[in-house]
């Protein structure tokens, strides 16, 4: 009598259920890169629109040291006496002082931004112009312990909505009395 052995040239049901969780969980994770980096793109030009509205407002407070527009008192929040106003405030275009986040720019109206269309060309018929509604801007002057009060830091501040989250970009530097 001759006994043949079986060979079994195959997957168990055991080893494909594993393999199949295993190839799940990498198209998941995968997916999920996916989506967080088209979140990514999608804010990218709302990025480079916050960081310039950034760098503007700290541009305008150093231009209005070295003019002579402002004191160096009045390089303050208005809590400390300064001219710029405590907390968040909307994004609203510079006011007749020429500096945004004090008293007289709620007249000039909130700040918009035009980007180019398709065409990848500015002022064009297909450009399109972005109303910064949604956006706060803080600017935070604060003195600068153990410098004799002639050293201030200031950080600027802006909040927007992307999609379900709330971005927050921050951008800090210093200034001093002399200029």
């Amino acid at each position: 009598m001759t006994v043949r052995l079986i060979s079994s040239k195959g997957f168990s049901l055991a080893e494909t259920v594993i393999a199949l969780g295993v190839l799940t969980t990498g198209v998941l994770g995968a997916a999920a890169v996916l989506a967080t980096g088209m979140q990514n793109l999608s804010s990218s030009p709302t990025d480079v629109v916050t960081i310039q509205k950034a760098a503007e407002a700290m541009e305008a407070v150093f231009s209005a040291r070295q003019s002579g527009k402002l004191s160096w008192a009045q390089i303050n929040n208005a809590a400390a006496g300064g001219v710029f106003l405590d907390g968040p405030q909307p994004l609203y275009r510079a006011g007749a002082d020429g500096l945004v986040n004090t008293a007289d720019d709620a007249a000039a109206g909130v700040e918009t931004v035009t980007l180019p269309g398709t065409d990848q060309q500015l002022n064009t018929a297909d450009d399109v112009v972005i109303t910064l509604a949604g956006y706060t801007r803080e600017i935070l002057i604060t003195d600068v312990p153990g410098e004799n009060a002639q050293l201030r830091q200031i950080v600027v501040t802006i909040k927007y909505r992307n999609g379900p989250t709330i971005r927050t970009y921050s951008l800090t530097t210093y200034i001093s009395s002399y200029s």
